[in-house]
This record gives structure tokens, sequence and C-alpha cells, in this order.
């Protein structure tokens, strides 16, 4: 288990696939107005900071170094541009900060999007999916991916445009300045795109140890907290302390080899960068002295130096994230890819008033091919019978359930709900003729009139109360302060299993189903809530058609039909004093649960 959930880190794609960007871009489509406005912001920012080095070259040249000029003179042209300088800079910040803002939260608006996107389709996936991934990496794709993305849209997406705007526009003005200087810096860049080949490539593999025991690290920690109790049990924590300090230490070092890499690319561009500086200082100051070059063309240049190695020293930040961005947009669209419950079905049939008549047809069904848990098993159910199904445990009880919901699908053969094969109904629809109550009651985090009718606003508080009563659960939710709206924690820790089932049971009749299923909704019940269980399990079957899977034999002998399977066949069907006169498998049953009680 400690090996799941990092296997797909390992194969991270490419650092830049324009396929994935197509798609992501596709999603800033709605925004294109408000990005359009971000990019002309960021050729007038760009264009102010372009415009500072020269302001101070006119500055220095034409009046604090021009001879020709008075003392007055000069103060007046330094006041000047002074002036000039603060009002562009001014502007420039304005324009920056309103830049940022428009950006910023257009790139929240476009993640709040695919995050609702992506948890509507979870939403959606059909069980057989969620089964085979962690909730963990699930989690993970709704939270730490998204906000991955957002990165990518404010701080590369457009902000990229602006790298490349500065860099060109510094070089080219280094240029005109003075070719001569130009052709200087010319000799560095091969430096530059050196260094930074050699970064891509050493940063894109430590990022990938990175991520992998990052992975390694969230499942152990996910598997550890999830078993802890088990670990108290066995006394088992210094062991599971070594475990996740082996695998913490991993990650250590692999993080340290990427704090490395991110660490020397920076200096050794700044030290590129001092060595343009070296040879401008080298080469321009001896033409200063000789008089062929100002002094104020010498030092903006030398400041178009500064501003272009300032992107280029930011690369490392924004190549780190767009390597992010590429593969949680590559996990983020694996889920969006996979095909939800809803697709596929061109005409489904709307379902009108349902009788409850239900039948199996010679049906075949495995969750991994050819591994049958169920085996050409067919059978009636007439409406508002129970029809209650008994077994081992792995006999296909549950399975039956399963595909009675079209949780799952069926291989061969044929399900029917009043002569009409499930398979052309519209699964919502179905699914709100059935009303299910597990054995393991899953209460979510809120309050007492919301678990029952989980955000149906047509079930009013008057209905709540009425049907809480009816089903024997008013008796404790009235003792509890706030009653209805008493807070439930998490799963419904602070209630025990019988008025979590009560809860259940109430859940269920609020929807008012035609048909119920039962799946061990009578296991693991307290003694003191066993005769409030079954007399709310006669009111709540009372003229509906049910299905009920139990392990406790004396709880269905009032059954209508008993259908015993074993190994994914049916071996008995009858009533309880049929299958009991047949002494096969139903009796030795029935017998071990009397012995054993």
């Amino acid at each position: 288990m400690a090996n799941m959930g990092y296997h797909e880190e390992e194969a991270l794609g490419k650092a830049y696939d324009s396929k994935l960007m197509k798609r992501l871009l596709h999603y800033a489509r709605p925004y294109f107005g408000m990005l359009l406005i971000s990019l002309i912001l960021v050729f007038i920012v760009t264009g102010v900071e372009l415009l500072r080095p020269y302001l101070l070259q006119v500055s220095i040249d034409d009046f604090i170094m021009n001879h020709q000029l008075t003392d007055s003179q000069k103060i007046q042209g330094v006041i000047r541009i002074g002036v000039i300088f603060l009002a562009v800079m001014t502007a420039g910040f304005a324009f920056h900060y309103l830049q940022i803002y428009i950006l910023t939260q257009t790139g929240q608006k476009i993640v709040f999007n695919i995050r609702q996107q992506i948890f509507s389709h979870i939403a959606r996936l059909p069980l057989s999916y969620l089964d085979k991934n962690p909730v963990g990496r699930l989690v993970t794709r709704v939270t730490n991916d998204t906000e991955t993305l957002n990165e990518m849209y404010t701080a590369v997406l457009v902000n990229l445009v602006k790298d490349v705007l500065l860099i060109a526009g510094s070089i080219i003005a280094m240029f005109i300045y003075s070719a001569k200087l130009g052709l200087v810096i010319l000799v560095i860049l091969p430096l530059v795109l050196g260094v930074t080949v050699l970064f891509r490539i050493k940063a894109r593999a430590a990022y990938r140890q990175v991520r992998v025991k990052l992975a390694k690290v969230n499942a152990i920690l996910s598997e550890n907290i999830s078993g802890m109790k088990i670990v108290h049990i066995f006394n088992r924590q210094k062991e599971k302390y070594q475990e996740f300090k082996s695998i913490n230490r991993e990650y250590y070092d692999a993080g340290m080899r990427e704090v490395t890499v991110f660490g020397i690319f920076r200096p050794a561009l700044e030290l590129i960068s001092a060595l343009g500086i070296a040879l401008l200082l080298w080469y321009g100051g001896n033409n200063v002295i000789e008089g062929t070059l100002e002094f104020g063309v010498l030092y903006a240049v030398i400041n178009y130096l500064l501003q272009m190695f300032q992107p280029i020293n930011d690369l490392a930040e924004k190549y780190n994230i767009l390597q992010s961005a590429m593969a949680s947009s590559e996990r983020i669209f694996q889920i969006l890819d996979q095909q939800d419950e809803h697709q596929g079905i061109q005409s489904a049939k709307k379902l009108k008033e349902v009788a409850g008549n239900i039948e199996f047809k010679n049906v075949w069904f495995a969750y991994n091919r050819e591994e049958w848990v169920l085996k050409d098993v067919s059978f009636t159910v007439c409406p508002g019978q129970t029809v209650a199904f008994v077994g081992h445990t792995g006999a296909g009880k549950t399975s039956v359930i399963n595909l009675l919901g079209r949780f799952y699908e069926i291989q061969k053969g044929c399900i029917t709900i009043d002569g009409t094969d499930i398979k052309s109904m519209d699964k919502e629809e179905l699914r709100q003729k059935i009303g299910i109550v597990l054995q393991d009651v899953f209460l979510f985090s809120g309050d007492i009139a919301s678990n029952i009718r989980l955000n149906n606003k047509k079930i009013s508080e008057q209905r709540i109360k009425k049907i809480a009563e009816y089903v024997n659960a008013a008796k404790f939710i009235e003792k509890l302060p706030g009653k209805y709206l008493h807070e439930v924690k998490e799963r419904g820790a602070t209630f025990s299993a019988g008025q979590r089932q009560l809860l259940a049971f109430a859940r269920a009749l609020a929807f008012d189903p035609p048909i119920l299923v039962l799946d061990e909704a009578t296991a693991s019940i307290d003694t003191e809530t066993e005769l409030l269980i079954q007399d709310a399990l006669k009111k709540l079957t009372k003229d509906r058609t049910t299905l009920v899977i139990a392990h406790r034999l004396s709880t269905i002998q009032h059954a209508d039909h008993i259908i015993v399977l074993h190994h994914g066949r049916i071996k008995e069907m009858g009533t309880h004093q049929q299958l009991l006169s047949k002494k096969g498998m139903y009796y030795d049953l029935y017998r071990l649960q009397g012995e054993e009680s």
C-alpha cells in the first residue's frame, strides 16, 4: 500500500507539452478580454522599465557631465529629468499594480472553474474507477494540482511575454547606444545559453526525484494515519517511525539535490553577468577615458545588461512552475478524460412510476476479466416483496446490489425493472428509485437535518421530524443539544452504530424510493437499539420491493423469499421454513449461527 500513489509521478512527460498547453489555454478563452488588457499593460510596464536607463543617461550626459552648461542650468535640467522620472515610475507602478491585479483575478477565476469541473467529474465517475484510485490522490488533484495551474496562469502565461520583451528590448537598446558594446555583450550569450540548457537537464531530473519521494511520503502518511489504531494495538510505533524516517530522509536528500541545482543556477548567471559588466567596464571605460564614448551611455548599457539578466535569473522559478503545471495538468486531464457514468447514452429512457418488479436474467459479472463474481444468476422479485440474500463472505451478495443500481455494469445477461432493461435507463433517475442503507453508514459533516435531506430542499423540516419519529430516530435526536441542528462530526464518529443506522433509515425514507436495499443494515447493532431497528425496518419495508443482505439469519425469517448464494451461483431459493426443511446449505448456516448464539 505504501507504494501506491506515486507510480504516476515517475513519468512526468515533457517540461512543455503543446497539446496540454492548448487545453489549458482553452480554459482561459472566456477571459480573453481580461488577458488582453493584462498583456497591453505588460507592454506599457516593460516600456517604462526600458525607459528608466535612458532617462538616467540623459540626466548624466546632457546635464551632469555637460560642461557647456552653467551650474543652474544643470540643476534645472536634473530637476526636470527627475520629475519626469518620478512621474514615469509612478505611472509604471500604477500600471504594474493593475496588471498584476487583473492577471491574478483572472487566474483565480480560471482555476475556480477547473476545480469545479474536476469535482463535478469525480462525482460522476463510476465506482470501479474510484476503487482503483486512493482518495488522497484525487484530493491532491482538486487542491494542489489546480493551485499549481494558478501559478502558471499568473506567473508564467503573461509574464513570459514581459520577460521576452525585456530581454529583446535591452539588447536592442544596447546596440542602439553602441554597436561595439553590444558586440561585447554577445560574447557572454553562449555562456548564458550553456548554463540554461545544463540547468534544464539537471533541474528536470531533480524535480522528478522530488515528486516521486514526496508521493512516497504522502502515501505512507495516508496509510499510517488511517491505520493508526492497528499501529497502537500491535505497539508498532517505533517500527513505523523508522520506516517513515527512512522515506522522509530520501525526500530530504532529493529536495537538497534540487536546492543545489537551483542554488548553483542563479549565482552562475550572476557570475556571467559580472563578467559582462567587467568587459563593459574594460572596453567601455577605455572609450570613456579616450573621449570616444559618453559616460552616461556606458552607465545606461550596464543598466540594460542588468535588466536583461533579471528575467533570465527568474527563469529557474518560471521553469519549475511550468514543469509542475505540465505534470499537474497531465494528471488532471487523466481524470477528466475518464468516461463518466452519463457518457455514451444517447437516448436514456425516462422512468415514470416504478412498481418494483425486479428480474435478473442469466447475469454474469466480474470486477476483473473472467474472474466471475456472479455466474448465471437468475431470479425475480415481485412488487412489494422482501427478498433476502445470504451466503458466506465473497458469495456475491453485495455485487447483486451494486449491479441493480448500475454502480457496475454486467458482462452478460440482463437486469430489468418493470420489464425495462436498466442499461437503457438514465442512471440518476434509476438511483432515485432505489434507496440503499449500508452496514457502514456514512454521515457528512454538518447537522442531522442536512444528513437526512442531503441538500434536497424539497424535503421540509416538518417532513424530516415526521420521518425521524416514524423510524424511531427522534427518541435520541430530541435529547441532543440543538436537536435536528446538532453538529455531526466527520463520518458521524460521535454517534453509536445503532444511531447512525436509524439516521440512515430516515435518509432512505425521506426520499421515498419504491425499491429499498438493506446491505448488512442490521449487523453490528447494540442490543439497546435492536428493537428500535427492527420496528423501523418493518415500517421502512412496508409496501416496498425490498432486497436484504444479512449475515444474521434471525432477522430475515419473515422474508418472502431467501436466496442462498455460494461462489457466485444460486444454490437454494425459498422461504425460511422451506429452506430449513431441505436441510441444505441454508440449514447448515442457520444451525451454525444458532450454536454460536
